[in-house]
């Protein structure tokens, strides 16, 4: 008893510097939103002179059709492209070979789709295709946000896709804060595709690196896969390969146009900013760009899973499991109280699976939980595990089984939950200490909550659940017919 107050005290010494910069967090936000429907984030630190700058748009995976799968994507990877006046020697020059490029680009792309087409005049096509792009090469400037952004101090410029949304991210000193502005805001406006093609063809590259021939993508994928039967989270954020083989120039440009745009951007500013000042500097640089459609939320609802779903992968690769539940997302209190389920059963060496997978039974050399793809709508609860040799995945999947029964037949202790708590909101308070993951967060939760004070009552929420809370749920969404399992195993060669 003694050791767990001592640890306990341990927890809220390290977490109290966190609580103290959580409480005031409310106060010290400044909303504004633009006429056009872009919503501005703000928080003034003033420790160092720089400034975390995140624009996140509210547009992803999810947000594809059968015709665009892979498109969100793909856009990330051409948004660095350049605009008329970035990454051009001379746009004027530049705008009717791009124009031509497109137009044998389309006419290669049907000739392709047709089963019985003329190989020669693909040949050809191809031909001229790469003749152009040769032409065109000396109008490239390769990198120019990059470039720019490092010449003036700025570190951290990147860009990501997810299920549910996109951002662009960049750390810069606070007077350097109009060239991202300039920077960002010319990209939104006048974005150019040029090189489609060619990255196209990298995107290919990059689908077989990272899932055609990697077990772990190759598991996870084919998790989703299965875990879903018609919502479109089952779909891969790279689009499956006949996806980005298809995708076109003009469905690319259209899905930009449509929804890279004020009315579905957050903007978080965070750092050494003066509030009024960032507003007029928004309000100079976007407030003219046309407010763009709305993304319609899905409509799609995923079924009932009514029994276990399982498939077995062959591939030469050590073996690993992948098990997964259906579970409510955001702001449902089973979302919550999953929060604390992933902490008790999968972070960290004092977890449940760790201690008993890992080091008591020495099943697994390794077992991870996290929730996936997505946050906007109902996703998955994914335990992931890799069986010590010479142990099984099937070994491994009845310890996890069997911990998973005891999750639910047996009520988690006070101290247990107790750490579990006191560690998430650790772990979620400490990524505010940065401006960088103050202004993901604000970005993050006004996209897919609706509303960035989900940082400010989270707090609450997590502190009210119960070990009754934990119980309950797991006996609702961790039962053998809501489950998926996908194992990875090495096929046996026959002699």
């Amino acid at each position: 008893m003694i050791c767990r107050r001592i640890v306990l005290l341990i927890v809220i010494l390290l977490l109290m510097p966190a609580l103290v910069l959580a409480t005031p967090l409310a106060d010290k936000v400044v909303e504004h939103r633009l006429a056009n429907g872009l919503r501005l984030l703000m928080v003034e630190r003033h420790d160092t002179p720089t400034v975390a700058a995140y624009i996140t748009i509210g547009v992803g995976a999810v947000n594809e059709t059968s015709e665009t799968r892979g498109v969100a994507h793909l856009l990330e990877h051409m948004l660095f492209k350049g605009t008329t006046t970035l990454g051009t020697t001379d746009y004027a020059k530049e705008q009717p070979l791009l124009a031509e490029i497109e137009q044998v680009g389309t006419e290669l792309d049907r000739l392709r789709s047709q089963p019985d087409a003329d190989p020669v005049k693909i040949n050809a096509l191809e031909g001229h295709l790469r003749e152009l792009q040769e032409r065109h090469r000396p109008f490239v400037i390769k990198d120019v946000f990059s470039q720019l952004y490092s010449e003036n101090g700025a570190v951290g410029f990147n860009a990501f896709t997810a299920k549910d949304m996109t951002t662009y991210l960049v750390s810069l000193p606070s007077n350097k804060l109009e060239l991202w502005a300039l920077l960002e805001s010319e990209r939104m406006k006048h974005a150019v595709l040029r090189e489609f093609y060619t990255e196209r063809d990298v995107i290919r590259e990059e689908r077989r690196r990272s899932y055609e021939t990697n077990p772990d993508g190759l598991l996870y994928e084919t998790l989703l896969a299965t875990a879903f039967t018609v919502h479109p989270y089952r779909n891969p954020i790279i689009g499956w390969h006949s996806d980005i083989a298809s995708l076109s120039l003009a469905e690319t440009r259209d899905f930009l146009h449509r929804y890279y745009a004020p009315v579905n951007t957050t903007i978080a500013l965070v750092g050494d900013i003066r509030a009024a000042d960032a507003i007029a500097l928004v309000e100079r640089y976007f407030g003219d760009i046309a407010p763009g459609d709305p993304v319609p939320p899905v409509t799609v609802v995923e079924p009932e899973q009514r029994g276990e779903k399982r498939v077995t992968i062959n591939f030469d690769a050590e073996p690993r499991l992948s098990m997964a539940f259906h579970k409510p997302t955001l702001p449902s209190k089973d979302d919550y109280v999953f929060d604390l389920i992933d902490q008790v059963l999968g972070q960290g060496r004092t977890s449940r699976l760790y201690k008993r997978l890992v080091e008591e039974l020495q099943l697994a050399t390794s077992v991870s939980v996290h929730g996936a793809p997505g946050s906007r709508y109902p996703n998955l609860f994914v335990i992931e595990a890799t069986p010590r040799h010479p142990h099984t995945v099937s070994e491994v999947e009845a310890a996890l089984i069997a911990e998973l029964d005891r999750l639910r037949s047996e009520e988690i202790s006070k101290y247990e939950i107790e750490k579990a708590r006191n560690r998430l909101l650790t772990d979620n308070l400490r990524a505010l200490r940065s401006n960088s993951g103050l202004a993901r967060m604000l970005t993050t939760y006004q996209t897919l909550a609706g509303n960035w004070r989900y940082l400010v009552t989270y707090e609450e929420k997590i502190g009210g659940l119960t070990a009754a809370d934990v119980q309950e749920t797991a006996r609702r969404w961790l039962t053998p017919q809501n489950r998926t399992v996908v194992t990875l195993v090495r096929e046996e060669v026959k002699p």
